[in-house]
């Protein structure tokens, strides 16, 4: 187990530093730049630009600028933001707690829902409720995340008046103590439901899948003619087999959120990270853009080797 766990966090590290490369490259060769921003359209003071570009480092070769970043970035620098004027670190630090609550939220009820609807279906295949469960699934899996959230803020926002449709507490009302978090739990309800509702459908498909298949196979049907009671075989033997991909998918969506949510978070003005990298790339805010990235991939390392270590676990043969 040593040794399996050993290979994931070196190929998690290997992933991050090939992430951070990449991301380099291609932010440097993306077209526009930070310092035509801050100049402005109507500016090109060639004195001015060169002031500008020596202040951030932009006059030294690209090569030198990646070693510095890179050096600096060990070390917890992530520099400062052009846009802010503010230590990029900081800023993340900030606005990464409301994005971690949003995504492990809707990530967790996601695969609770969505698994329990799946054991449902497959414990009753074909009957009037795998139907809709099955229908549902392939209607929310279908309809764009932003899309689902604007039809959520019309129905519940607008017509009903009943959630509120932006930010993250009420910035009227200064609550402190239980009133604060029900507030922020209010405020949670539209953005997680609707990363939830088009979560859903995946664990649904993978969780019935899985356990038809298990069901099917020679040795729960050996296990069947022993006596051994259904409810112990699906509960020890099926459920048991059947939730490793679920496991699996678990990883992959919890890290696709994490990246991903930058819309959601527009749509609700949700205070994370993923309005400030819209911000950063709009503006070529290159030290901003870079430390969110940077977070990300690590997050989405962090998150994978996790996911292998677990599987492992539950499945011996991994580890081989």
């Amino acid at each position: 187990m040593k040794k399996y766990v050993t290979r994931r966090v070196f190929m998690g590290l290997l992933t991050i530093f090939v992430v951070f490369t990449i991301n380099f490259i291609i932010i440097r060769l993306a077209p526009g730049d930070p310092i035509s921003t801050i100049m402005g359209k109507d500016n090109d003071d060639p004195i001015l630009r060169t002031a500008l570009e020596e202040k951030y480092g932009f006059d030294k070769p690209m090569i030198t600028q990646y070693a510095i970043y890179l050096k600096n970035a060990l070390t917890g620098d992530l520099g400062i933001s052009i846009i802010y004027n503010k230590e990029v670190m900081a800023m993340i630090t900030e606005r990464i707690v409301p994005t971690l609550l949003l995504v492990l939220t809707a990530a967790i009820l996601a695969v609770i829902i969505g698994t329990l609807m799946g054991m449902y279906a497959a414990k009753n295949e074909g009957s009037k409720i795998d139907v809709i469960f099955s229908g549902a699934a392939y209607i929310f899996n279908s309809m764009p995340a932003f899309w689902l959230g604007l039809i959520l803020i019309i129905i519940f926002s607008s017509v009903l008046g009943l959630l509120p449709s932006y930010g993250m507490i009420n910035t009227r009302d200064a609550h402190t103590g239980f009133d604060y978090i029900l507030d922020v739990i209010v405020h949670m309800v539209l953005p997680v439901g609707t990363l939830v509702l088009v979560e859903i459908p995946i664990y649904f498909r993978i969780a019935k899948s899985s356990i038809l298949q298990v069901t099917n196979e020679d040795f729960i049907v050996t296990l069947r003619a022993t006596g051994m009671s259904e409810r112990k075989i699906f509960n020890k033997y099926i459920l048991r087999n059947a939730i490793l991909p679920t496991i699996t998918i678990f990883g992959i969506s919890l890290a696709y959120l994490i990246t991903g949510v930058a819309l959601i978070e527009t749509v609700f003005a949700w205070p994370g990270t993923g309005s400030l990298m819209l911000t950063a790339i709009n503006q070529r805010d290159y030290p901003t853009l870079m430390g969110i990235y940077l977070i990300m991939s690590i997050s989405v390392a962090v998150v994978m080797v996790l996911v292998d270590i677990v599987y492992a676990t539950f499945d011996p043969r991994i580890r081989f």
